[in-house]
This record gives structure tokens, sequence and C-alpha cells, in this order.
């Protein structure tokens, strides 16, 4: 059983939560003055982004869309600093793991708890000495890369849990937790700001979210035009530097559309989709859209997806539905009150194709999903349709493992309270562990 603590937070937690939900149903909205959106309401805690590595991770905020509110918070690990990988030599595999002592603290270092430091004579701190903290007219101290030599990194979209009226991508939860994930998975995370309800109802946070992914493409191509208009002017002579081209691809404000960390250390061949809780729909939208993309996401591509406690319900309910209904955090009652918010009127329902995973004619069809890891928690009323979408992808021999955790909540590895329990670690880790199967590069993967 949960703590006494989690016990009596729950409650708190419950109490607050259906206070503003009926106060957001009978507050009236002007639909026509809320066309812009919000991602984030005032009472929630927020971090400033840091674009300096400090904890590890360098964060920065990017407004993508001029028409909406939709954000993004991207956070570049420390470990982007270090080399570019190299395949490893298939012959006398085991001679360097006899020959030097610290080889299994390398491997260990590369996989493990983000605290544990490498040795002060690695190479890879080598790195550091010509980081650029500061630019040319010494008002931004955060990094800048260097177009060249740069490390690629895979590329996590994230979207935030909050029942969708609530959290956002830049919460001090929030924030902590794709820290987390970025320095355990050694992945760039992408955090999505959506357009919250009921300001902006269904599909507002689905497009925003498959914007994002479109996005990521177009940057993916303007780096390599950069490039090319780089290489270009470099052999015919000109005086520009590859970089001072890249800067003279502008939008029609003048300002540069390429995002630099993206451009220097993201791969977007190898991008994995996370969601938590209401987050875990969307995400599971954007994977399904992308199949049905198929090649026109070039160079994108969704290798894999992880659904956290995901936020699906129907109108015939599960054993857990029934049993769990009054659990903690998030009951039954207060999540229906919360697709009210969300759905239109007209088109509310609970076997939604948004809400129910398992409606038929959802498409496309399953066996063309990515591979799918769905994390459910053992008092959670929502874990039984989540762990019966998973079965329904392995039947199509699909990848979709499930991790269950005992005396578990919803959100027991995302809400402020519980993200540093041993058990909020303990699913990071796991996480990580299953993700670095389908994003490792070819040499590099993890044995099992």
């Amino acid at each position: 059983m949960p703590s006494v603590a989690v016990k009596l937070y729950s409650v708190f937690f419950k109490f607050l939560l259906k206070h503003r939900l009926q106060n957001r149903i009978q507050t009236p909205l002007d639909e026509s003055s809320n066309l812009y959106g919000i991602t984030t309401r005032p009472e929630e805690s927020v971090c400033a982004s840091n674009p300096s590595f400090t904890d590890g991770v360098a964060t920065k905020d990017i407004h993508i869309d001029p028409f909406n509110a939709l954000t993004i918070r991207i956070f570049l690990p420390e470990s982007s600093l270090s080399p570019p990988e190299q395949p490893e030599h298939k012959s006398n595999p085991r001679s360097s793991q006899q020959h030097d002592p610290n080889s299994l603290n390398h491997r260990r270092n590369s996989y493990g708890p983000p605290n544990m430091e490498a040795p002060r004579n690695d190479p890879r701190r080598s790195s550091f000495e010509g980081l650029n903290l500061r630019s040319d007219n010494n008002v931004y101290r955060g990094y800048s890369p260097s177009p060249q030599n740069c490390r690629k990194l895979p590329i996590m979209l994230q979207f935030h849990g909050g029942g969708w009226v609530s959290g956002s991508n830049d919460s001090v939860a929030n924030d902590f937790f794709c820290r987390r994930i970025a320095k355990l998975c050694d992945v760039i995370v992408v955090a999505v700001g959506y357009r919250l309800a009921p300001e902006n109802k269904y599909p507002a946070a689905f497009e925003d979210g498959l914007k994002v992914l479109n996005w990521l493409g177009k940057q993916a191509n303007l780096a390599e035009c950069g490039k090319s208009m780089g290489s270009g002017a470099l052999g015919v002579g000109a005086e520009f530097t590859k970089v001072e081209v890249q800067r003279h691809i502008v939008d029609a404000f003048g300002a540069s559309m390429v995002e630099p960390w993206l451009a220097a250390h993201g791969d977007p061949s190898r991008c994995v989709l996370l969601g938590v809780s209401c987050g875990a729909n969307i995400a599971d939208y954007v994977a399904r859209k992308a199949v049905e993309a198929g090649r026109l996401l070039d160079p994108v591509k969704v290798v894999a997806q992880i659904l956290m406690y995901p936020f699906f319900i129907g109108n015939a309910p599960t054993r857990s539905e029934i049993k769990l209904a009054n659990s903690y955090f998030f009951d039954k009652a207060m999540c229906v009150l919360a697709w009210k918010l969300f759905l239109p009127k007209e088109e509310f329902s609970l076997d939604h194709p948004a809400a129910n995973p398992l409606v038929p004619d959802r498409g496309p069809p399953l066996k063309f999903m990515p591979p799918t890891l769905t994390v459910v928690a053992e008092h959670d009323w929502m874990r039984d349709r989540a762990i019966a979408y998973s079965e329904a992808l392995r039947k199509v021999n699909v990848d979709a493992p499930v991790l269950e955790y005992k005396d578990a909540v919803h959100e027991f590895a995302t809400l402020d309270m519980l993200l540093k329990t041993p058990q909020a670690q303990a699913c990071a880790e796991d996480i990580a562990i299953w993700v670095k199967k389908y994003i490792s590069l070819r040499g590099h993967e993890f044995s099992y």
C-alpha cells in the first residue's frame, strides 16, 4: 500500500483538482478570445530555462508557432559535448577489457545513474575546454555549439500530463523529470507545451503534438540546407564561413530558422515519443500519424514510444475501473470531468478515438505501430485498459512490454511529491534500459 504521506497528499490533491475542474466547467468561455490558447496556469510552479549545463543539462524555450501558444523546451545533456561515437572493432572484443581496469566503469557510466563521474583522465573531458558560453555581443551566456564534429543524439518528444487542463512543459516537476530522462537515456528531450483545455478543446493538443514532429523534420531539412550552402560557398572560395552562411537561412522577420542545438546534436532518424498520463494519448496519436505519413516525414523516423500510465477510458468499464474507481490522486469521476472539458460537447463519448485506443476502425493497423513500452501502476484505475492495448499490440507482433510497479499510484514517477522516490528513479532507469535497444548506434547496443 502507498505510504501515509502519499495518502494524505492524495486527499489534498483531489480536493484542489476537483475544485478547479468544477470552476472551469461552470465558467463560461468566449471561444473567439481563446484562439491563441494557453500552455500553463497561473497556479503552476514553473522553472526558468537555463542554457548553460546546470546539473548536467542545458535548457532553452522556443515558441515555434506565431499563431498560437505552442512552445517547446529543449533539454540538451552534457554528454552531447563528447566526441562523436565510433563503431566498435569486431576483432579482439575482450582485449580492451582485459588490459583496462576501468573498462567496466566506462560501460556503467554510459548506462548508469547520472551522479557517477567519468575519470579525470577521460579524453571526453577535453570537449569542455573549447565550450562557447557567450555570444559575440557578450549578452547570451548559454551553450552555443560548434557546427563541426558534434556528437549526434536521439531526440525524444515528451508530452506532459495534467488531465488536459493543467500541467506544463516548464513546470518544476516536468523539468526535473525531463532532466532525469535526458541524462539516463542520453537523448535530447523536447518537452512539448501544448494548448490546454477548456480554452482549446480537442483536437488542439493532438494537432500541437503532430506540429512539433513536423517542425523537427523541417529543422533537420533546414540544417542540411545550411550545410549544403556552407559547403558550396567554401568550394567556390566565398568569404563566408559555414556558420555565417547558416545564419542567412532566415524567416520573413529576419530571424534564424535553424535551431542550433538540434542542428548540431539532434538525430531525427532516432526519434522516440514519451507521453505521461494524458500526454500518452497524444504520443499514441502522433505515432499513428507518423505511421500514416511514412516517408513524408523524412528524415524524422519514430523508432519507439513510451506510454506512462496512459489516460485511456471507455464506456465498458474494465475490472480496475470498477475496483479502483476511487483511487489515489486521479479518481474516475474527476477524469470524466476532465474529458468533458477536453472533448467538444457534440463529440463527447468515453469511446472517442482519443480516449479509447481499442475502438474499431481507429487506423492505421496496429501491426505497423512502433515498439511500445507501457508503464502502469498497481493502484491506478486506468491500468487494465493500458495493459489491454499492449496485449493487442503484442498479438500483431509489435514489441510492447508492460512494466507494472507494485504499490504505485498514477503519476508515481512524475508527480512533484513522488519524483525523488526510489520507485520513480527505478522507473526512469527501466525506461532507459528498454529504449536503448532502439536508439543506440550499431555497435553500441546494450547487451541482454
